[in-house]
């Protein structure tokens, strides 16, 4: 009998998914409009530096990013220089980025929930719901219980 995991919605904008579990990730993506997708591996995020660089890259940030958190958010909650609708970052090996940096992990993970909490999720006139912004981490199946309890401590 072959068990497949099921997407875990944290947030509406927040689902995490195991590896090899089955959920394709096109069920977590918008189903309509123009939409920019950014992928991270958390392997190529062994420290904060490297989490600065692989945001600024893969999300295009502007010259003036100031490469904090704080600057982070504050890009996170613009993205105007992306013409779409909506904004999705992938993290794959999500359970391996910053595992250096028990500090610099929470943060990444912190700012990745504040910005899909700040874009939210709007209300379709068919009854749907869809968030401008959405982060979907995949991980080991392993892992999915610590990184589940990180992120649901961020909720208010």
């Amino acid at each position: 009998m072959k068990e497949e995991a099921i997407a875990i919605h944290i947030d509406p904008w927040m689902h995490i998914i195991t590896t090899g579990g089955g959920v394709p990730i096109d069920e977590l993506l918008p189903i309509q409009g123009r939409f920019y997708v950014a992928h991270l591996e958390g392997q190529e995020i062994p420290d904060e530096f490297s989490a600065f660089q692989n945001l600024q890259e893969s999300l295009k940030f502007p010259e003036y990013f100031g490469w904090n958190w704080n600057a982070v958010y504050d890009c996170l909650r613009d993205l105007q220089w992306l013409s779409v609708d909506h904004h999705v970052v992938i993290v794959r090996s999500a359970d391996r980025a910053l595992r250096e940096d028990n500090a610099a992990r929470d943060e990444f993970f912190r700012t990745l929930w504040r910005a899909g909490r700040r874009w939210s999720y709007v209300k379709r006139p068919e009854g749907s719901t869809l968030s401008r912004f959405t982060v979907v981490l995949s991980c080991s199946k392993d892992s999915e219980s610590d990184l589940t309890n990180l992120l649901q401590s961020f909720q208010d």
